[in-house]
C-alpha cells in the first residue's frame, strides 16, 4: 500500500440490517413533497465522470530505444504529455 492511500476498511462497513431494522412513521413522510409531472420534466439525466474529450486519448504499443525513453523520463513528470505534443507539432 503506497503512504498516500489510507486504510479505510473499517469506515466501509454497511449499516443495512440497522436501516432494514428501523420501522418508517407515517409522520416522517409528511416532509416529502408529492412529485408532480412538471418537477419529473425538471429532471435531467447527467453522466457520472469526466466528460468526454474532444481529442481521446487512445493506448498505443512502441518500442523505442532506452536511451530515448529515459531522456524523456529525466524531464520529469508529465513527459509523456510532452512527448505526445511534440510529435502532434511534427505531423501538423
Amino acid at each position: 500500500m503506497s503512504a498516500n492511500k489510507q486504510n479505510f476498511a473499517h469506515s466501509l462497513k454497511s449499516d443495512l440490517l440497522k436501516s432494514d431494522a428501523r420501522r418508517v412513521d407515517p409522520s416522517d413522510l409528511e416532509e416529502l413533497p408529492e412529485l408532480t409531472d412538471a418537477m419529473l420534466a425538471k429532471g435531467v439525466v447527467r453522466r457520472a465522470g469526466r466528460p468526454s474529450a474532444k481529442d481521446p486519448r487512445r493506448q498505443v504499443t512502441i518500442r523505442l530505444p532506452e536511451s530515448v525513453l529515459a531522456a524523456w523520463k529525466a524531464t520529469g513528470p508529465g513527459w509523456q504529455t510532452r512527448m505526445a505534443e511534440l510529435l502532434g507539432k511534427r505531423l501538423s
